[in-house]
């Protein structure tokens, strides 16, 4: 019974840490709150039509999405797939997007500054801004796009990683929202 109650204990302190560190964004009310992410392109869960795959022209898709909350200073996105034989493939870094932005538009330029201000990171193709799904043949993957809205900007310098985007958005997270497509060759 004394070890129950230790269990039930740790749990309540990882849940209590988890929400002071940013990982359940919620409203003042405390119901939680995601952003509404999607696609013009293509349908949730669905098949990412070939143009914006390494088979096609290898553009990015339109991406759109609801308000943010007050307090939101700019926007970060990362979409990647887990499935990778090598593990979690990163496809596109884009971060300080600004606030008052709504959509990014289909075929963005690859330029690691946008006019806007918004920056573009370094992928695993270890090239700056989109490119797409190119697995290998087998079962289909699933490809993340996954948008932040924060409550400060990055600062980092244009060609940052996944993992340096990560680490700069970290604690600052107020709402996040995710789109999902697939892809198989």
């Amino acid at each position: 019974m004394a070890g129950m109650k230790a269990m039930l204990g740790l749990f309540v302190l990882v849940v209590c840490l988890a929400g002071a560190a940013g990982w359940s964004p919620r409203n003042p009310r405390g119901a939680a709150m995601s952003l509404e992410l999607k696609s013009p392109d293509f349908t949730a869960g669905g098949n990412i039509p070939k143009q914006f795959t390494c088979d096609g022209a290898d553009i990015s898709p339109a991406l759109e999405w609801s308000a943010a909350p007050a307090g939101t200073q700019s926007f970060a996105l990362i979409a990647d797939d887990p499935d990778a034989p090598v593990g979690t493939w990163v496809h596109w870094v884009i971060y300080d997007l600004p606030a008052k932005l709504r959509a990014l538009p289909q075929n963005l330029s690859k330029n690691e500054q946008l006019a806007d201000g918004s920056r573009q990171g370094r992928n695993d193709f270890k090239k700056i801004g989109y490119d797409g799904p190119c697995p290998p043949p087998s079962k289909p993957h699933r490809y993340f796009f996954k948008l932040y809205a924060l409550d400060a900007k990055s600062n980092l310098k244009p060609g940052a990683t996944k993992k340096e985007v990560e680490e700069a958005m970290y604690g600052h997270i107020l709402v996040q929202g995710e789109y999902m497509g697939r892809y198989s060759r």
